[in-house]
Formats: structure tokens, C-alpha cells, sequence
């Protein structure tokens, strides 16, 4: 994965547009509220963050992807430290899924 990634580009876009949310308190918040249109996760998360987001996506019916590591999701975005991000928004969530499908 390089910094071309189109998949990481589109995260920043979306950041840009005000349509992301990142860190475990606003995405656990945004899915619980149902205005999560895609989450994505790191895949090197811990199995325990692993476990409790598939759940709370599971039972909140939100979308899941693990795509990227830590790092790479955190510098798509801008931020230090994240490990999952929240889109709030269809258009570019259904963008994203579209994308992700085919890797």
C-alpha cells in the first residue's frame, strides 16, 4: 500500500469533507447512534478491539471492512493512533465498499 492508495486518498477526502470520524469513543458512538455508513478497521488491531467492533457492528447493522494498518489509516487521515474510522456518509461509504470489494 502506497500513499497513492486510492482507497487511503478517499479517507482523506472524506476527513476533508467533514464525513469521517476516528478514535474508539466517536466511532463506537456514531455506529451506536446508526449514522455509521462504513467502518473500517485496521487489520493489525488488537483481537480484542477485533471482537468488540464486529459485535457492535453486528448487532448496530453497520458495515465492516479491515483495510490498512494502524499506521497506514492513521496517516491517510491525518491523525496519530487510530485504529478504526467511521464514515457518515452514503455516497462516499458506497464508494469505499465498491473499491474495497475489489482488493
Amino acid at each position: 500500500m502506497t500513499n497513492k492508495d486510492p482507497i487511503f486518498s478517499m479517507l482523506g477526502l472524506c476527513k476533508k469533507a467533514g464525513k469521517l470520524k476516528s478514535g474508539a469513543y466517536s466511532v463506537e458512538e456514531t455506529v451506536k447512534s446508526q449514522k455509521a455508513a462504513l467502518v473500517i478497521m485496521a487489520s493489525d488491531a488488537s483481537d480484542r478491539t477485533k471482537k468488540s467492533t464486529r459485535d457492535m457492528c453486528t448487532y448496530y447493522d453497520a458495515p465492516l471492512w479491515e483495510y490498512g494498518t494502524k499506521e497506514t489509516l492513521s496517516a491517510a487521515i491525518g491523525q496519530d493512533n487510530r485504529v478504526s474510522v467511521v464514515i457518515t456518509d452514503r455516497s462516499f461509504a458506497d464508494e469505499l465498499i465498491k473499491r474495497l470489494s475489489k482488493v
